[in-house]
């Protein structure tokens, strides 16, 4: 488990039940990048929140998709899958198929949603060359894979509320507007990065 400067007791959480937690310092990026980072070279790596609102059911189809050679990127859709009421703010669905929308125009992959909920090969998500370590890591890698001609499957996955604690992005307006900006900030640099600073 890697963590990004939690402040509500997870890691700790974690360690009781058994996990090695990375603390890799402030960021949601950084953590992702950092827990990519330590894994095995020929790991299929699998993203999700820890706060129980994402259905674990879903990762062995997700992993089996790439496992197969089918394709090289799964995300999920909770605007596809079916929501638990209270679950998720009307203003993350709209960011959601407005960030898919825009990808679509720029390099013809269309996603309906930012989940965290995701799986990747290691060496193709480090080949991608993310740099972002806040929270617009998570477009940006959908960006990179599009861009990139990755074999992309968004598939719908059920969502609940979370089992505990508040969001840091969706759970106050202050946190909202903040993770709007750096995610907007993000989809402006990568959709108008140099060419000789693309690695993908």
């Amino acid at each position: 488990m890697a963590d990004g400067g939690s402040r509500d007791g997870t890691p700790a959480r974690a360690e009781d039940a058994g996990a090695e937690v990375i603390d890799a310092g402030r960021g949601y990026g950084r953590a992702c990048l950092a827990g990519a980072q330590a894994a095995r070279a020929d790991d299929i790596l699998v993203f999700m929140d820890g706060d129980g609102a994402d259905d674990p059911a879903a990762i062995a189809a997700m992993v089996e998709a790439i496992r197969s050679g089918a394709y090289d990127f799964v995300i999920t859709s909770r605007a596809r899958g079916k929501r638990e009421p209270g679950s998720m703010a009307a203003h993350q669905l709209v960011a959601g198929h407005l960030a898919g929308f825009l990808t679509r125009l720029l390099y013809g992959v269309r996603y309906t949603d930012m989940c965290a909920f995701r799986a990747i090969r290691r060496g193709t998500l480090l080949d991608l060359g993310m740099r972002e370590l806040t929270y617009g890591w998570n477009l940006e890698m959908q960006m990179r894979a599009a861009r990139a001609g990755l074999r992309v499957l968004e598939v719908p996955v059920d969502y609940r509320k979370r089992l505990g604690g508040e969001s840091k992005v969706a759970g106050s307006l202050a946190g909202s507007l903040k993770a709007g900006f750096r995610i907007l900030a993000t989809f402006v640099r990568v959709a108008f990065e140099p060419a000789g600073q693309r690695k993908a």
